[in-house]
C-alpha cells in the first residue's frame, strides 16, 4: 500500500561524494510558483556561515527540475530533481579510500556493525550532512506553499554558539528588520556584539583543532488555531516537529516554547492566559490573543494562534583534525579517528536546514486539513474554514448562534 497522493511528503537519495543528491516531493497541488531563486538562495545560506569547511569552496549548490514543473508551476505530479555534486569521486580509492578508524560521535562505527563491515565509508558518505542540501531544497517547496497559499511566513537563525548568546526579541512587526540583521551576520545570528563573540569562539576552536555546536531557533507566523491533531500521537504537529528536528544531522535535542524551562515554574508562570479581542478576528488567529507565548503555539499536537517556536541543539562536529581515541576495526588495536574533511562550526548551516524542514511539516499539516489538487481549491478551503471559525458558535446545523455568554463551569 502506497503513500496516499495528496499527503505532501519527500525522500532523499544520494552520498556525499557520489553523482549528486535527488529528491522527489510528494503531493504537491497544482499551480504552486516553484521560485528556483527561492530555493538556490536557501541553498546557499546552508552553504554559508563563519567556520565551514574547503567542501563548501567546492560546490556551488543549485537544483535541476527533472519532473512535475511546466513553465514554472507544479502540475499535481511529483516533483523531482537534482543538486549535482563537482567534488565527485565515490569510486576513485586513491581520493576516497576506505575508513577503518571511526569517529567517536559519528554513525562510523554502529552503521559499519549495522552492515556488517569494516570500512566506514560504506556508512559515512549517506549519513554526511551533504544529504541536508537535497533535504533544503525539497523543503524548501513547503516553505512555498505556506506562503503562497497560506500566507505563512517562517523564520530561523541562531540563537547561540557556545556561550555567545543572542537576546534579540523575535516578533513579527519587525520581521524584515530581523531578516536584514540576520542575513547581515556571517553567524547567522541578530546581532553584531553577539556575531563577534561567535566568531571569536569559531576561531578559537580551530586553533585548538576542536569544533562547536549550538542552539538555533526557528519562528512560524500566521497559523491559525486548529492546523495538527490531538487525536493520535503520530498526528500532533508538536510530535513531527520534533522528529523532523531529530532526524537532521547532528541534533540531539529540540524544544517547543518554553521547552526544557517549563519544568522549573509553577503551572501559573508556565500556562498562557487566553484573552479575545473582537478588533483580531479577521486575523489568522481569529482574535483569541495571548499574553505570553511559553507554548511556542502549539497545545494538544495543536496550532493555536500564536507563533509557533522551535529550537533545536546541535552538538559540536564529530570530526577533529586532533582525533579523538578509537580503534582500528580491521585489527581491534587503538587508534586516533580518521580526519575527514569537515568543518569546525556548521550551526549556521544547521539553522537553514532546520527552518526549511520545520517549515516542510507545518506546510504538510496545513495540506492534511486543507488540501485539495489545486492551490486554487486549496485556499478556497482554507478561508472556508477561518470564515466559519469567525461564526462559532455554531448549531447542530452549522449556523450560528446568537451570543449565549460564557460558559457553564463544569468540573471534570
Amino acid at each position: 500500500m502506497g503513500i496516499p497522493s495528496n499527503r505532501l511528503t519527500y525522500q532523499t537519495a544520494g552520498e556525499s561524494h557520489g553523482p549528486g543528491l535527488v529528491a522527489t516531493i510528494l503531493g504537491v497541488p497544482a499551480g504552486l510558483t516553484i521560485d528556483t531563486e527561492v530555493i538556490n538562495t536557501e541553498l546557499a545560506r546552508r552553504q554559508g556561515g563563519y567556520g565551514r569547511g574547503g567542501r563548501q569552496k567546492l560546490e556551488t549548490d543549485t537544483i535541476e527540475i527533472m519532473t512535475g514543473v511546466r513553465r514554472g508551476k507544479s502540475i499535481g505530479a511529483p516533483l523531482t530533481f537534482i543538486v549535482k555534486n563537482r567534488d565527485s569521486r565515490l569510486d576513485d580509492l586513491e581520493r576516497t579510500p576506505p575508513v577503518h578508524r571511526p569517529r567517536p560521535g559519528h554513525a562510523d562505527l554502529p552503521g559499519s556493525i549495522k552492515w556488517l563491515t569494516t570500512d566506514c565509508r560504506e556508512t559515512l558518505e549517506r549519513a554526511s550532512a551533504r544529504e541536508t542540501a537535497a533535504r533544503v531544497a525539497a523543503c524548501c517547496i513547503g516553505r512555498l506553499m505556506l506562503r503562497e497559499i497560506f500566507d505563512v511566513e517562517v523564520f530561523g537563525f541562531v540563537r547561540s554558539i557556545l556561550d555567545a548568546r543572542t537576546g534579540v526579541d523575535v516578533r513579527f512587526e519587525n520581521l524584515t528588520d530581523l531578516r536584514a540583521a540576520r542575513d547581515e551576520s556571517d553567524t547567522y545570528t541578530l546581532d553584531r556584539e553577539t556575531t563577534e563573540r561567535q566568531r571569536e569562539i569559531i576561531r578559537q576552536a580551530k586553533i585548538d583543532k576542536d569544533t562547536v555546536g549550538g542552539d538555533v531557533e526557528c519562528h512560524i507566523f500566521n497559523c491559525p488555531p486548529g492546523v495538527g491533531s490531538s487525536m493520535n500521537w503520530y498526528d500532533k504537529l508538536d510530535a513531527r516537529i520534533a522528529y523532523a528536528v531529530m532526524g537532521i544531522q547532528a541534533f540531539k535535542a529540540v524544544q517547543i516554547g518554553l521547552g526544557a524551562q517549563c519544568s522549573k515554574q509553577l503551572g501559573s508562570q508556565v500556562h498562557d492566559p487566553i484573552h479575545y479581542d473582537p478588533s483580531k478576528v479577521n486575523e489568522p488567529n481569529l482574535g483569541f490573543v495571548r499574553t505570553s507565548n511559553n507554548a511556542g503555539g502549539t497545545e494538544g499536537g495543536m496550532t493555536n494562534g500564536q507563533p509557533v517556536v522551535v529550537t533545536g541543539t546541535m552538538k559540536p562536529i564529530a570530526t577533529l583534525l586532533q582525533g579523538l581515541p578509537s580503534i582500528d576495526l580491521n585489527t581491534k588495536q587503538p587508534e586516533d579517528s580518521q580526519y575527514e574533511r569537515s568543518d569546525v562550526c556548521a550551526v549556521s548551516a544547521a539553522s537553514v536546514v532546520m527552518e526549511n524542514v520545520v517549515a516542510f511539516e507545518v506546510a504538510s499539516a496545513f495540506m492534511e486539513k486543507f488540501g485539495g489538487d489545486s492551490i486554487i481549491e486549496t485556499r478556497a478551503n482554507y478561508e472556508a474554514f477561518l470564515d466559519v471559525a469567525r461564526t462559532l458558535p455554531l448549531d447542530t446545523k452549522g449556523e450560528q448562534l446568537p451570543d449565549a455568554g460564557p460558559p457553564d463551569s463544569v468540573i471534570a
